[in-house]
């Protein structure tokens, strides 16, 4: 019986790629605390196996009478004594069953975070398991699987959404998605609900960089260096925005990344399941990387105020809409893209403006102590700004720089920029 057992266990270990010598430790550990409750041991028992034959020994701990710590008010040292029943083997079946599950389980857990706790951020390929309403779990290999969450964030705040809204899996349908947690199965922190049953890998389909892995798969100079991806802003599961740069001045990063007839970037959509990705071209130049972002609008005038991060584009009349977006969509991936925060206003309003603040005069009202330092710009309806003035200047940021462009007509060319 012994030696069946002893098979069983090292064929258990190579079908699960568990070390032999580990299950052994665990399973000495957990009949241990079987045998103290079965026999009544006071001072707890100690179990050993044989590693060759199998056959299972079992030891009372007797403490020693000298060995008592004072301080800790425990023993330290204990006598072994046989007590090795009869039926060792019998009992060993009935109480390690549950025990090497838990072993087989645990050990798997941990090899799996060892591997690919390090591959955090890299993208997988896997087939659809099993749907659920909070969570899909996505096999990677054999043996290995993973959990794309998309809980009800008002429900479980503790949990996940890595889920695009409006997309659904089917069994068996082969997706890619990016590795962004793997779950620590000795971690003392508080497990989440029925996190215990749950693969340890979690994956997202929501992450900026499932867009900057796909392009890597797609267009090889983004993957030799050649063109480098500098920031990626993203609403999941609508548009995207992606700023490239090249290394090589006679290659045309947008081109690269978009492809003959836009093969490359029509990959890269379709694996979205149809969200629209913009590619621009990156510029140092923060004018006309703001510029860029917010294509396909033209744009006009660019004033980046550098020390507040305000940037205030001027757009033709045609464009506001378009340089705005549907619910400001375009607007808000720009400035998630370039850093800064983007004013949009038309030729029209920005001609306005200029116009009020050539024609505002400095003694227009009193103003008290605390506002001296006011911006002294008047709008066309009579309001003062109530931004406060730059040093030595008149007006805010801002208005000061449309003060040095009062007298300077608005261009007609879309592709002028300040």
């Amino acid at each position: 019986m012994a030696s069946e057992m002893m098979e069983a266990l090292m064929a258990l270990c190579q079908e699960k790629h568990i070390d032999q010598l580990y299950l052994l430790d665990c399973l000495e550990q957990s009949l241990a605390k079987s045998y103290a409750d079965i026999l009544h041991l006071d001072w707890g028992a100690k179990v050993t196996i044989d590693r060759a034959t199998g056959r299972i020994y079992v030891y009372r701990l007797e403490p020693r009478d000298e060995s008592f710590d004072e301080e800790t008010g425990e023993f330290t040292e204990y006598d072994e004594i046989d007590v090795t029943p009869p039926d060792t083997s019998r009992i060993a079946a009935q109480h390690a069953k549950a025990a090497i599950n838990a072993i087989v389980r645990n050990a798997a857990r941990q090899q799996i975070y060892e591997e690919f706790s390090e591959r955090i951020g890299d993208i997988i390929t896997g087939t659809v398991l099993q749907i659920t309403n909070e969570f899909t779990i996505v096999k990677i290999r054999e043996g290995v699987e993973a959990e794309l969450p998309y809980f009800d964030l008002r429900r479980h705040p503790e949990e996940r959404n890595e889920r695009p809204q409006g997309e659904r899996y089917s069994h068996n349908q082969r997706i890619k998605a990016i590795i962004v947690d793997v779950r620590d199965p000795n971690s003392n922190a508080q497990p989440i609900r029925g996190e215990h049953m749950r693969p340890s890998i979690v994956i997202s389909r929501t992450h900026p960089d499932l867009i900057r892995r796909l392009f890597e798969l797609e267009v090889p100079e983004i993957y030799d260096g050649v063109v480098e991806i500098r920031s990626i802003a993203r609403e999941p599961g609508a548009r995207s925005k992606v700023a490239v740069s090249s290394l090589d001045s006679r290659l045309d990063p947008v081109g690269a990344c978009v492809g003959p007839r836009g093969s490359r970037v029509r990959t890269v959509v379709s694996e979205l399941r149809g969200e629209r990705v913009d590619v621009v071209l990156w510029s140092d130049d923060p004018a006309t990387c703001v510029a860029n972002a917010l294509s396909p609008a033209k744009v006009s005038r660019v004033i980046v105020d550098p020390e507040t991060g305000h940037a205030t584009v001027i757009v033709p009349d045609d464009q506001l809409s378009l340089a705005i977006g549907k619910e400001g969509q375009n607007a808000r991936l720009a400035a998630r893209l370039t850093g800064l925060h983007i004013d949009i206003k038309n030729e029209s309003l920005a001609a306005g403006i200029l116009r009020g603040m050539a024609a505002a005069e400095p003694e227009h009202e009193e103003v008290s102590e605390d506002e001296e330092h006011r911006c002294e710009y008047v709008g066309p309806n009579g309001v003062r700004c109530r931004n406060m003035a730059r040093p030595g200047s008149p007006y805010c940021g801002i208005h000061e720089k449309m003060a040095e462009l009062a007298d300077v007509e608005v261009s007609d060319d879309p592709d002028s920029l300040i």
